[in-house]
């Protein structure tokens, strides 16, 4: 499963059976980034997209020096449990 950035348009794409599933954020003043929206088609749910987009968009971020947050909750549970984990 391939994970395409695309800067300017603000998003992560896996693009599937001519089908797109995104990851969107906006980047913010001061080094921060807010992950907004996550969107799998039906059709594909249940086989990791969401999970793989997160998890490219986070190590993104990070590699940026970006602070994070989400107004997703998908990547809201992400950001959660890796604070937990710490």
């Amino acid at each position: 499963m391939d994970v395409q950035h695309q800067a300017g348009q603000q998003r992560f794409v896996v693009i599937s059976g001519g089908l797109e599933s995104v990851l969107e954020y906006r980047l913010l003043p001061d080094r921060q980034i807010d992950f907004t929206r996550t969107f799998v088609p039906v059709a594909l749910r249940g086989q990791g997209i969401a999970e793989k987009l997160v998890r490219t968009g986070i190590k993104w971020a990070r590699e940026q020096d970006y602070r994070m947050q989400a107004s997703c909750w998908y990547v809201r549970r992400f950001l959660e449990r890796r604070h937990r984990d710490e």
